[in-house]
Parts: structure tokens; sequence; C-alpha cells
């Protein structure tokens, strides 16, 4: 069974648009002559409904609401550091300048590695979003995976956010007989 994410606005080029395209025209009309049958599912819904989520988000928000007010904190003292220069700026001497406008610089930026630390693609957020939301994600796909194969569904989408293709049956993958047809496999 194939687990993949289909996600139209997200295709990075026009051949890729097209084929999600054709790819959804063809599910759409073989479905309806009776190759396979289809359901959807609103994982927005089904996530909100599970109280783990709900306490993992919940923990997520402090924590983000927390690092964010550090930072902001960070940031006022760094604001601070520059009034106060400004306000000296006239009465100081060329080195006396230097140095507290590398201590500000200094700061400035340890505070906006702190924040991509925080924040950041990779960072401490993302990483404890995934230790905390990624089990309960899988959770949910194996419960679909199961819904399906149960019901004898051949491709489950969702409905939440933008259309996806969460669950496709392999035995409807079509993707070598593609090949074939443009002469790459024989």
């Amino acid at each position: 069974m194939a687990r993949f994410m289909i996600n139209f606005r997200n295709a990075k080029n026009m051949k890729q648009r097209a084929l999600l395209l054709f790819f959804f025209a063809s599910f759409f009309s073989f479905s309806q002559s009776g190759g396979a049958k289809f359901g959807y599912v609103d994982t927005d819904y089904i996530m909100s409904q599970i109280p783990e989520y709900k306490a993992a988000q919940s923990e997520l928000d402090k924590t983000s609401v927390q690092w964010q007010k550090e930072i902001d904190t960070k940031y006022a003292e760094v604001d601070k550091l520059y009034k106060a220069y400004q306000a000296d700026a006239i009465l100081l001497t060329d080195d006396m300048k230097k140095k507290r406008e590398n201590e500000i610089v200094n700061r400035e930026k340890e505070v906006k590695e702190l924040q991509k630390q925080r924040f950041g693609v990779d960072g401490e957020l993302f990483k404890k979003r995934q230790e905390l939301v990624k089990p309960l994600q899988d959770k949910v796909y194996n419960a679909i995976k199961a819904v399906a194969e149960k019901n004898g569904l051949g491709f489950v989408m969702d409905k939440s956010g933008q259309v996806s293709l969460l669950y496709a049956n392999s035995k409807y993958d079509r993707s070598d007989d593609v090949l074939v047809y443009l002469g790459y496999k024989k």
C-alpha cells in the first residue's frame, strides 16, 4: 500500500500541475466507472477530536509564547542599548563608539541566533512538534488506512485546507503503464 501526499498548490511547475490534473481527472473518471471506491476525511476535524493532540498543541503554544516573550525581552534590551548609545554618542570617543556599536551588534546577533534556534526551520519548536504531534499523525494515518482497507476504498482524500491524497491502494497505481506509454519502460 502506498502512502503519499499530493498537494496541487505546492506543485513546482506547469508539468507537475498538469500531471496532477491528469491524475485527478483519471482518478475521478476511474472511480465513477466503478473501478475504485473513494472517500474523504477531514484531518483537521479528526485531530481536533483527539485529547492528546489538544494537549500537545497546548504545550506547543505555551512553549512558543514563553520563548517569544524571552526573545522580545532580549530585543528590548538591545533597543535600550541602542537608545543609550544614541543619547551618549556625542560624548563618546571613536574607540568608545566602536566598542558600544560592536556590543549592540553582537547582542542583536545573539538574539537573532536564539530566535533561529527556537523558531527556525529545524529549530527546537519544530523538533518539539515532531516529538509530540508526529506520533499522533501516524496513528491517524494508520487508522485512515485501516478504515480504507476495511471499506474497500481505493483512495482517501483529505478535505481540510488543501485537497491532498492521503491513501492510495497500490493496485490502482498506473505509473508503470504511463512509463510504458511514454516509451521509458517495456
